[in-house]
């Protein structure tokens, strides 16, 4: 390894010994990730869209999206210097703590968790790596300082502002030992690449996938009315640039030779698709790694010796995108109904729990609930149950207790 993974980089909260000779401590890092029954869980969590009916492709799901993350991220970190092992545990990691329902959940649970400090998807995945998910006592998953670090994206706890965060106050400790020696909130080469590559393959996959369900039509976007609502969305939620900018740079997409022209579900329509995603992740990584080679030289680059830049270009495209699937699919007419009954069964799931525990919790989450110093601990226990379904288990669990 580079001498930015000293081993300060690789150590572990807890020392372990006798482990199998010829593996990477990173190596080891990504399979423990890969193996726990968090990341599993992922796939009964739903990405953006379900299938809309019989001969439909099967959408992605938050696992699928991980593992495409993690392919995306660790060819870019890779290619920079990073380990990519490295990278790739970071990249199956960011998604471990989302709750059921997606964004839709994490919103009812930060309202009904806010006497324990709230709820926050990035802070929960530092939570289950280093306590939830269990392979050594005390320690979490036990990954090593730098794989932790590489999979935190806020590094900072929850403050005005903002509603990312990333660390609970209850998870200080962990969370100070894992980012000792840091200046300030930066984040290592790691985490900005597996940001990144988050960013890409979301964005890319939900329009691909809204496609595929019918929810995007490509002709519809082309109409003048619908890009300029597009780049005004954009502007409003997921750039800093200018709505006339961005409208800018959506022309330009669309009249790209590879955008598809048509969506009719044939073979050379389906081709076409997929051509589009290999292009803009391509694109994407692609941009970002010429920009930071052309600052930093071609040598190895890796955790705090150097930072990933990403031309202002491929940003606004990428906003684009994720503008497209916000404007089409996540607030499409007639969703709302349904997403308000999601974010029900989560906060009445709590309370249900809450009220019964610790005799309605599982035993790891009921074991905490017991030892809890006060109350607030107490209601963590319960968040982290209810943080842990997947989507059917939460509308069951809610069916179950609501009929008692």
């Amino acid at each position: 390894m580079t001498a930015a993974y000293d081993d300060a980089a690789q150590e572990r909260l807890v020392p372990e010994h006798g482990q199998r000779p010829g593996r990477t401590a990173f190596q080891r890092d990504r399979a423990r990730v890969l193996h726990s029954g968090a990341l599993r869980r992922l796939a009964g969590k739903t990405q953006v869209v379900e299938p809309a009916g019989p001969g439909i492709e099967v959408p992605r799901t938050r696992l699928t999206h991980s593992l495409e993350c993690a392919q995306v991220g660790r060819e870019l970190g890779a290619a920079l210097g990073c380990d990519p092992d490295l990278v790739d545990a970071a990249c199956l990691a960011h998604d471990l703590g989302h709750p059921p329902y997606g964004h839709n959940g994490e919103a009812a649970l930060d309202e009904v968790a806010a006497p324990c400090g709230g709820f926050e998807g990035n802070a929960q995945s530092l939570r289950v790596l280093t306590r939830l998910e269990v392979k050594v006592v005390g320690a979490g998953l036990n990954l090593t300082r730098a794989a932790l670090d590489a999979a935190t994206k806020y590094p900072w706890a929850r403050r005005e502002g903002t509603s990312k965060f990333g660390v609970y106050e209850q998870d200080r400790a962990v969370f100070d030992w894992l980012r000792a020696g840091v200046d300030g909130e930066r984040r290592s080469l790691e985490s900005q690449v597996m940001d990144w590559a988050d960013d890409v393959a979301y964005s890319v996959h939900d329009l691909e996938d809204g496609i595929v369900t019918g929810l995007v039509d490509t002709a519809v976007l082309a109409r003048p009315e619908e890009r300029a609502a597009l780049a005004q969305k954009a502007a409003e939620d997921y750039s800093s640039a200018s709505a006339a900018e961005l409208e800018q740079a959506f022309a330009a997409m669309l009249a790209a030779p590879w955008w598809p022209r048509s969506q009719d579900g044939a073979a050379g329509a389906a081709a076409a698709l997929k051509h589009l995603t290999s292009t803009l992740i391509g694109r994407f990584c692609t941009a970002a790694e010429d920009a930071t080679r052309e600052r930093y030289g071609p040598g190895p680059l890796s955790r705090y010796g150097a930072d990933l830049v990403v031309p202002q270009a491929v940003r606004l495209e990428c906003a684009l995108l994720k503008a497209v699937t916000a404007r089409y699919v996540m607030t499409r007419a007639g969703v709302a109904p349904a997403q308000e009954r999601e974010r029900q069964v989560v906060a009445e799931l709590v309370t249900l729990l809450a009220e019964r525990a610790p005799e309605s919790l599982e035993p790891a989450h009921a074991e905490a609930w017991r030892c809890a110093a006060d109350d607030r601990v107490r209601l963590r226990a319960v968040v982290d149950q209810v943080a842990s379904l997947t989507d059917r288990a939460a509308a069951a669990l809610h069916a179950h207790h609501q009929g008692l």
